[in-house]
């Protein structure tokens, strides 16, 4: 059977240890408590995959969706014990692990089906029982209707719309995969958050720009916000765009220097992208460090912006700026910085962050992953460090080797919910560290979902906390470009879209947005 096949290689050759205490004897995996506010991490609850083959209705590979996702919650239902509601999840740039391609933009959306596994064990682990069935795509286009990419910008220079900022571009030769073809010029988006408006919109937080989208229910931008030119990366005294991702077609393209001087560092852009329970707040988050403040180095780019607007109006506001300094882990001898992947708003204050290694998981040189946490951060007493000097072109809140400036206070940042318990994954016959199988998790986890445990009526507190996991559409059999460019992934990996689901309790407050 292919989920529970190799479950004793597995057992022997991992140490299953709990992260906190051992979940097949304690009534919880871990507990915290972050300025007063105290968060369980009962067990994990769920499992579900998507095959690395996948297409969607366009013909093109269905990967790399685990980079945001958003429910609807007005669709979470339960019913006989079983869960059923609708998810939107988001593609980053389409495959890239060997160069960008004129992957358009766009947004999935799921049916998914959780039926509780409450019995399963070490000895007896649940097969998977989370269920996602694809059932549409919405791809976006720029104002004009001309379709995003997922292209790598321009070294240099923008595009102009009415009423917009000024935009990243991205020129391409040819088809924008290899083939013949006109070529044009297109906005770049390497989308990383997603908010679903409550008129059927979509906000879209990228790493390119470092900007955020708003995008119409059938995928036409309306909206652009330029944050502040702090974040906006400059090489050579000019802003420059490119994060230095040649294409697949001109592999040996460079770009001088290959980071940026100032703003944000090359693929760290706004992962995280969340909003209040009223939708009138967006919160956005950097993945890292800007490079004036730590970034590019690891481990000085712990110290990173978190950036406030209020949406309730026809124009964005920017409101708040904070900062969050991230954790640190041990990797050797040495300190690394777990970079965030992910934001949830769980109150005014208090957000769940993502926040892992790289480099470890199927797939990958290492199969342990040292760090790989949903944890919680809160802003109560952090200085808002928004100003005119911090948020200038060559503004910093902290010195090039990550050392915050005197009088500055960041976020209390609390640890939480280990993804990497194997007493718990083992439950669904998953692993962390150990053979290079499907049961391996993936390298990749970058969004978080909550829906309540007793929908309608939850004032206990408990949650299902979803995950899914950014395969970055490696397979051997692939399709782009509505399934007219074929790709094999020199890797040699077939990677599933994984999907975890965790079972936690919240305090009072905390509210789903």
């Amino acid at each position: 059977m292919r989920f529970l096949g190799a479950l004793t290689a597995i057992a022997a050759s991992l140490s299953l240890t709990a992260a906190t205490q051992n979940s097949e004897t304690a009534s919880f995996v871990n507990q915290t408590t972050c300025n007063g506010k105290t968060y369980t991490y009962e067990q994990l609850a769920g499992y579900g995959f998507i095959a690395s083959n996948a297409r969607d209705k366009f013909g093109d590979t269905l990967g790399g969706f685990g980079s945001s996702i958003a429910l609807e919650s007005k669709s979470w239902k339960k019913k006989g014990g079983v869960y059923t509601g609708i998810i939107w999840a988001l593609p980053d740039r389409g495959w890239n692990t060997q160069g960008t391609l004129n992957f358009q933009s766009r947004v999935h959306k799921f049916a998914l089906t959780l039926t509780p596994a409450p019995d399963a064990t070490l000895a007896n682990p649940s097969s998977p029982n989370l269920q996602l069935r694809y059932l549409d795509t919405i791809r976006f286009t720029g104002p004009d209707g001309t379709p995003c990419t997922g292209l790598d910008p321009d070294v240099t220079g923008s595009i102009s719309y009415p009423g917009f900022p000024q935009l990243p571009v991205a020129t391409f030769q040819g088809d924008g995969f290899g083939g013949a073809g006109p070529g044009g010029r297109r906005i770049p988006v390497d989308s990383e958050g997603l908010v679903l408006g409550s008129d059927g919109s979509f906000w879209v937080s990228d790493e390119y720009g470092p900007y955020i989208y708003k995008f119409s229910p059938r995928g036409r931008m309306t909206l652009a916000i330029r944050p502040p030119e702090a974040y906006i990366p400059r090489r050579n005294n000019t802003v420059s765009f490119s994060a230095n991702s040649p294409p697949f077609y001109n592999p040996n393209q460079t770009v001088t220097p290959g980071d940026p001087t100032t703003g944000r560092n090359n693929n760290q852009g706004l992962e995280g992208l969340t909003i209040s329970d009223d939708g009138r707040t967006l919160y956005a988050l950097m993945q890292s460090a800007l490079n004036q403040e730590g970034g590019p180095n690891n481990p000085n780019r712990l110290n990173t912006r978190l950036i406030e607007y209020d949406v309730s109006g026809h124009e964005p506001r920017y409101i708040n700026e904070y900062v969050v300094t991230l954790p640190l882990f041990r990797s050797g001898n040495s300190s690394r910085v777990a970079a965030q992947s992910e934001i949830h708003y769980l109150s005014s204050t208090q957000f769940l962050i993502l926040s892992r290694d790289s480099g470890a998981g199927h797939g990958q040189s290492s199969s342990t992953s040292l760090y790989r946490q949903a944890d919680i951060f809160d802003i109560s007493r952090a200085t808002d460090i928004k100003s005119p000097v911090n948020d200038a072109a060559n503004g910093s809140i902290a010195s090039r080797t990550g050392v915050l400036k005197p009088g500055l206070r960041a976020a209390e940042y609390c640890s939480f919910l280990d993804f990497n318990v194997n007493s718990e994954l083992g439950r669904f016959g998953l692993h962390n560290g150990g053979p290079q199988d499907q049961f391996l998790l993936n390298e990749k986890w970058e969004s978080l979902a909550l829906a309540p445990v007793n929908p309608g009526n939850n004032k206990d507190g408990e949650y299902f906390l979803f995950s899914v996991s950014d395969n970055d559409f490696i397979t051997q059999d692939g399709y782009m470009n509505g399934g007219n460019f074929t790709y094999s992934d020199e890797s040699g990996y077939n990677l599933d879209n994984q999907a975890l689901v965790f079972k936690i309790k919240a305090p009072k407050g905390v509210k789903l947005s």
